[in-house]
């Protein structure tokens, strides 16, 4: 249960000791995980769809008795997407030590807050929901990411509409802060590469709507495409506002956005907006692991839909699923975190996860969806494709 009130949030945090009930979230019969996440606000559609990922992953593992004989458990707290929440949250978790980890984080600003103390608690930091570049650096010790890094999608975002639609004019929407600069120097350095610079750039403030002033300024530079650094609910703000004004230039976002939480926002203004993927379709049940997702994601909640931040909960929860299984029945935090370095090829069936010295992120796949007229998405042909 969570609520987006950080008093309430706190005061079960206060609970927890009792649920997990030992040092290190540790027993005979089960394992604990927190995750500190937004599960209320603009961005709360992306804390609960990895909450409910992982909880489908890991009800999936207890419904066959657990990793050596652990059911695991997942406690969810609401940060609202707010780094001071996030930052007390995560202290809280370390400081009663109930917690094997930490799981399914959501945010560059969040992250950046926390990442430092659980680096200092040698604290597990498993699957962040943000592809920023510094949780990329595998001297933390304690970080292990599922997703490519937004350097990635920026480059296949430019490949694209550049190299392979031949636009000559791109602006940016961002959001102020380090979630939005990291878009930012990924999208400039991108750009740079093939000789260009941005004709326009806006933003906005986190956790806000506030997107007109950006809008105009962008709408001067008459751009063919506008890539978007943002959460869902403002860029939907930004797209269907540009709509109503006939601004109708290529509009292309990050991952990040939150795929189905924006079509649903758009509507019929959706239609054609692109967003990079970094997970494969969670509707092609051709692919193993995405089958085996669907059923779990179904016996966990009959009228949950398949979606891409569900899809990346779930295979976060198998990551950790698998170094708790590599561990052994003799589990730490220590021998947890000795597994998780260890990965090196995790095949899922389907997705492959590569892991080495110095490298701490999992897939680098990046592909392009676009919003179709229904709400639903289909692949971005390449040049020369079908």
């Amino acid at each position: 249960m969570y609520s987006g009130k950080s008093v309430l949030a706190a005061a079960l945090l206060g609970l927890l000791p009792s649920l997990s009930g030992a040092g290190q979230g540790v027993t005979d019969v089960q394992v604990t995980f927190a995750q500190v996440a937004a599960l209320d606000g603009p961005a709360g559609a992306l804390g609960q769809g990895m909450r409910l990922g992982m909880r489908a992953a890991f009800e999936e593992a207890n419904a066959n008795g657990g990793v050596h004989g652990r059911l695991i458990v997942l406690d969810s707290l609401d940060d609202g997407y707010e780094p001071n929440r996030s930052v007390g949250h995560v202290r809280a978790v370390i400081e009663a030590d109930n917690h094997l980890g930490l799981i399914g984080a959501v945010g560059t600003a969040t992250t950046a807050a926390t990442q430092p103390a659980t680096t200092a608690a040698n604290m597990p930091f498993v699957g962040p929901f943000t592809g920023a570049e510094f949780l990329r650096d595998a001297s933390h010790g304690n970080v292990f990411n599922v997703r490519a890094s937004y350097f990635a999608e920026t480059e296949a975002w430019i490949e694209y509409l550049v190299d392979q639609q031949g636009m000559q004019s791109i602006a940016l929407l961002y959001q102020d802060g380090r979630f939005g600069r990291v878009g930012l120097a990924g999208v400039t350095a991108a750009l740079e590469k093939r000789g260009m610079t941005l004709s326009a750039q806006g933003s906005y403030t986190r956790n806000t709507t506030a997107v007109k002033k950006a809008l105009l300024n962008i709408r001067k530079a008459k751009p063919d495409a506008v890539v978007m650094v943002g959460a869902y609910k403002p860029v939907a703000q930004f797209i269907r506002l540009a709509r109503r004004i006939k601004f109708n230039p290529t509009f292309v976002n990050i991952s990040f956005v939150g795929s189905d939480a924006l079509a649903q926002e758009l509507g019929e203004a959706g239609e054609d907006v692109i967003i990079s993927q970094v997970v494969p379709f969670p509707w092609d049940d051709s692919v193993p692991v995405v089958a085996r997702y669907q059923a779990a994601l179904t016996a966990v909640d009959a009228a949950a839909n398949p979606g891409f931040v569900t899809l990346e909960g779930y295979l976060t929860g198998r990551l950790a699923l698998k170094a708790l299984d590599d561990a052994g029945a003799d589990l730490t935090r220590e021998s947890f975190l000795a597994a998780l370095a260890g990965l090196r090829t995790v095949d899922f069936g389907g997705v492959t996860m590569r892991f080495g010295p110095g490298d701490n992120q999992g897939l680098d796949e990046v592909f392009l969806t676009r919003i179709t007229s229904d709400g639903g998405f289909q692949a971005v042909a390449a040049a020369g494709g079908s």
